[in-house]
C-alpha cells in the first residue's frame, strides 16, 4: 500500500505580490517546508487582499475534495486591507481555535508582537484551513512548530483514523 501524502493548497494574500510588484517569499517557503515533511502541494496562488476573492478560492479548494489542508500567508495584521481571517471565517463550518492560539502562544516566546496576529483556523467540509503569518521568519517558526501535530488532526478530519486518545 502506498504511503498517503496530504494534499495542500497555499494561498498568499498580497496586493503587491498579485500585481508582480513584490516577490512572494512566504508561499514558496511554506511549499518547501511541507514538501520536506511529506505533504503534496496541489495548488499555490497569490491573490490581492480582497475578501471576496479569497473567500471564493478557499471555498473552491475546500469543496473540490482534492485538498486536505490550506495554508494561507499574509493578511492577518491590522492594516485596513488585511482580510484573511474574515475571509477564512466566512467559509468555516467549524472553528479550530487551538491552532491559532498555539501559534500565538509559541510566537509570544519569540516576539511580543505575536499578540497582534488576527490569524484563525477553521474546518470547511473536510479541509483544515490555517492562517500563517506573513513574514518568512514567522512562517518558518510557526509551521515547524505546528507540523508535528497536524498529521493526527488531518487523519481524524479525513477519516484515516478514528481515535483521538493517546495510548502513552
Amino acid at each position: 500500500m502506498a504511503e498517503f501524502h496530504y494534499r495542500v493548497a497555499i494561498l498568499t494574500a498580497s496586493d503587491k505580490g498579485s500585481r508582480g510588484e513584490r516577490v512572494d517569499e512566504s508561499g514558496p517557503l511554506i511549499q518547501q517546508i511541507i514538501e520536506n515533511a511529506g505533504y503534496q502541494v496541489g495548488d499555490y496562488l497569490i491573490l490581492p487582499d480582497e475578501q471576496e476573492q479569497i473567500t471564493d478560492q478557499l471555498r473552491r479548494w475546500s469543496e473540490s475534495g482534492k485538498i486536505d489542508l490550506i495554508l494561507t500567508t499574509g493578511g492577518t495584521g491590522f492594516s485596513p486591507r488585511d482580510c484573511m481571517p474574515e475571509a477564512t471565517l466566512a467559509v468555516a463550518d467549524r472553528l479550530v481555535p487551538g491552532i491559532a492560539e498555539a501559534m500565538r502562544a509559541y510566537s509570544m516566546q519569540i516576539t511580543p508582537r505575536a499578540m497582534l496576529s488576527r490569524a484563525t483556523s477553521v474546518i470547511c467540509r473536510s479541509t483544515l484551513i490555517i492562517n500563517l503569518p506573513g513574514s518568512p521568519k514567522a512562517v518558518r517558526e510557526t509551521l515547524e512548530y505546528l507540523l508535528p501535530s497536524l498529521g493526527h488532526g488531518l487523519d481524524i478530519l479525513t477519516s484515516r483514523a478514528s481515535e483521538c486518545a493517546r495510548k502513552d
